[in-house]
């Protein structure tokens, strides 16, 4: 897993200076270290080799004996995301503090499903539960009679994700609507455009190439050159919110986003919490986790606070020019909860669906059957968008795919160019 000669050298400076701690008696404190790792991993969080090694290098510059110093060096290390905070503390507490923390995360488990729906514990915390039972073998009776597959309720089970928040997704869930997301084909009604290319049944004909052709036999025309006009799909431009309060959905539609930039051309994507960010070229590398690297490195607002208003409104004047010619269609993710309330968010998006043919807003909280558009920035954007939609789980993004490929709502505008 880990290159022989660097792995040898860290942990055995890491074993020899935990040997002399009364954290880690018997030196199997980096052995131990390997396995919360591993079980991070399991839980979702982005951790490699890397993380590991300098996990256990940080271990040699600090006293192993001070719970405090070793929970602040490894989060340090090993976590480069502020939503991933809440995880790894959950998880430090629970393996550091009990050797039998595989059983109790299974007990807790157990309680908690009997809990009532508003008593249960966070997503973070099931997720934790699942992946600390996932290493566990399962004892097999010797006479055990071979495996029956029942699949009567696959249909089901495959609706019930479909249907679930992606919120309340564990880590595996999420993992299967990944898949899922890469299967999704977003086929954009195509418009037709100014130009025309050469076709031998086109319906227009055309002069200058029949006179050109005409050369050929000394001027006499033997045949007339039709031509017909090009269409094909407007290009697509996203606005998606990564601020805290929509950043499991954000990680969600950037895996949606990244299966959508590498089926078509024209695709553009930009990123806005307190800030703008392109992220166009990122998103168009083949891996998404190379993509996702890339783009973990140039956004530094991811999960803080929103300025709708302000990214709008420098998207107008910065992009708008760029990308939103030739009969774009927008999208916009967000819940709409900007810190500055509504302050120039009605002209931002006003200008901003005077720009582009149509203007399709995503919100995750039209999940909730009694949702009401109270906040302020919610009015304030509501009379400039085409279409109010929900985006919190498959079905959504499905209906989504369904409703780009229309015709109706988008006939205005003019004749791409």
């Amino acid at each position: 897993m880990f290159p022989d000669r660097d792995a040898a050298r860290i942990i055995g400076a890491a074993q020899a200076r935990a040997a002399g701690a009364s954290a880690a008696p018997g030196g199997h404190f980096a052995d131990n270290l390997l396995a919360f790792t591993r079980l991070l991993r399991r839980t979702g969080l982005p951790l490699g080799p890397g993380e590991a090694i300098a996990g256990l290098e940080a271990l040699t510059e600090i006293d192993l004996a001070e719970r405090r110093q070793v929970h602040a060096a490894l989060r340090a290390v090993m976590v480069h995301k502020r939503e991933h905070f809440e995880m790894f503390d959950q998880a430090f507490q629970l393996f550091w503090r009990d050797p039998e923390a595989a059983a109790h995360a299974a007990a807790m488990a157990l309680m908690d499903a009997n809990k009532p729906k508003d008593e249960k514990p966070p997503p973070a915390s099931r997720r934790l539960a699942e992946a600390m039972q996932e290493n566990k073998p399962k004892p097999k009776l010797a006479d055990e009679p071979p495996p029956q597959h029942d699949m009567t309720f696959t249909v089901s089970e495959r609706e019930r994700l479909s249907e679930m928040d992606f919120e309340a997704m564990s880590a595996a869930e999420i993992a299967e609507a990944k898949q899922e997301i890469k299967r999704l084909v977003l086929p954009l009604d195509e418009r037709r455009t100014r130009r025309f290319r050469p076709d031998p049944l086109g319906p227009v004909a055309d002069l200058r190439a029949t006179v050109r052709q005409s050369l050929r036999t000394g001027g006499e025309i033997l045949d007339l050159a039709r031509r017909r006009r090009i269409t094909r799909p407007p290009p697509l431009v996203v606005l998606c919110d990564i601020s805290g309060s929509m950043s499991r959905y954000a990680q969600i539609m950037l895996h949606f986003l990244h299966a959508v930039a590498n089926d078509r051309d024209r695709v553009h994507t930009f990123l806005f919490g307190t800030r703008l960010t392109n992220v166009t070229r990122q998103l168009r590398h083949r891996d998404p986790e190379v993509a996702f690297e890339m783009i973990s490195h140039i956004v530094p607002d991811w999960s803080g606070g929103t300025r709708i208003g302000e990214s709008l409104d420098l998207f107008n004047r910065q992009w708008g020019k760029r990308v939103l010619g030739q009969g774009a269609v927008v999208l916009l993710i967000t819940d709409g909860l900007d810190r500055e309330g509504a302050k120039g968010l009605a002209e931002a998006t006003g200008r901003l669906r005077g720009s582009c043919r149509r203007l399709i807003w995503l919100n995750p909280l039209l999940r909730f059957a009694g949702f009401q558009p109270k906040s302020q920035g919610i009015r304030a954007m509501l009379p400039h968008v085409d279409d109010f939609r929900p985006v919190h789980n498959l079905n959504s993004l499905r209906d989504l795919v369904a409703s780009l490929s229309e015709r109706h709502g988008a006939q205005r505008g003019r004749m791409a160019a």
